[in-house]
């Protein structure tokens, strides 16, 4: 079996192209490696690039976008609705085939340690590449983000994995690690109150939201005995959400990684989005995938969805994917095209 990982690194820029050209010229330059997707978005101000490869020619190859991500984006003029540390926010490294977790980990904390080393950046390690099981989340490496990154760095405990434990105020700093496959996935509210979805995505997501002393905009996150804050349980295991509102579409969104699809599906994300809202007084109008997503997700979406509407099953895979696209409102925002989205035909 050929030995395959994927690269996904998020660079905190959305609204120049040329600089995402330049970032992604970096990646196309390394040979054996295969750019699949650019995602590109004005309103978070940020950029989701898709490579898969050799593991050696992957790692080259996010080193040199990272290194021109370091040069191109300056943080201190950075403003987006996404949560953000540093010019290459996040890049993690996925095995494909051929290739363990356990060798992939390795990969991640060599290229993280090229970064700090060669390009004076911090960087912390997570999820399976993390040294600390508190920093396996991405969420705790980001934050405070970039804001907070000079005071963070001055703390002992937030001593970066490798690179310098300085602030670094054009770039910021990188997260890089190593997990499984997951699904970024945004649904659609027929509303612009960022309230409501920052509401929706506190109902959904795994961590839930916080228990207060009072009402939640007047009172104190109640705390146990170790500091840390209490909190209600979410609907959806191995889901992280936010609520944000999009300028472009003119519309708040619930944004999700579904860390495994097993676990939680789209159709599952949706549908409890979709029901959280109604409980609320809004609806959802569609959803939006970023980055790719693989055949079996949208599938079981598919089938799910026609065995709802008690529509035959014995149909070509064309035809259950476009119930998929049609049921979770895939092209509600931009258009979905299988060919370019889904990961197994863009590896064809």
């Amino acid at each position: 079996m050929k030995k395959l990982i994927e690269c996904v690194p998020n660079f905190s820029e959305g609204r120049n192209p040329s600089v995402i050209e330049q970032i992604a010229g970096a990646i196309k330059r390394v040979e054996g490696v295969r750019l699949l997707n650019i995602d590109r978005g004005p309103g978070a101000n940020r950029t989701v690039i898709t490579f898969v490869g050799e593991p050696l020619q992957v790692v080259e190859a996010a080193f040199l976008a990272i290194q021109r991500a370091s040069e191109l984006i300056d943080m201190r003029l950075h403003s987006g609705e996404h949560p953000r540390i540093g010019a290459t926010d996040v890049c993690p490294l996925v095995p494909v085939s051929g290739v363990t977790m356990e060798e992939t980990v390795e990969l991640a904390r060599n290229l993280a340690k090229r970064v700090g080393n060669e390009l004076n950046i911090p960087v912390y390690c997570y999820e399976n590449a993390a040294f600390t099981e508190v920093r396996r989340s991405l969420a705790h490496c980001r934050s405070g983000e970039y804001e907070g990154l000079k005071e963070k760095l001055e703390r002992t405990e937030w001593q970066p994995d490798f690179g310098p434990c300085e602030f670094n105020a054009r770039s910021g700093a990188s997260i890089i690690g190593a997990r499984n496959f997951l699904i970024a996935y945004n649904v659609n509210l027929n509303t612009s109150s960022v309230a409501l979805a920052k509401s929706i995505a506190a109902d959904v997501r795994e961590l839930g939201k916080f228990k207060f002393e009072k009402d939640p905009a007047t009172g104190k996150v109640l705390r146990d005995e170790k500091g840390e804050p209490l909190r209600y349980p979410g609907g959806l295991q191995k889901v992280r959400a936010i609520g944000w509102h999009i300028q472009e579409y003119g519309i708040a969104q619930v944004s999700m990684n579904l860390l495994d699809m097993h676990v939680t599906p789209m159709h599952k994300a949706f549908e409890e989005v979709r029901k959280k809202a109604l409980g609320k007084g809004a609806d959802v109008t569609g959803s939006e995938l970023i980055g790719l997503v693989p055949l079996e997700a949208i599938l079981e979406a598919g089938i799910y969805y026609r065995k709802e509407k008690n529509l035959p099953m014995d149909v070509s895979q064309k035809e259950i994917i476009q119930t998929a696209i049609d049921s979770l409102g895939l092209n509600d925002v931009v258009p979905f095209d299988p060919e370019k989205k889904i990961i197994e035909y863009l590896l064809e």
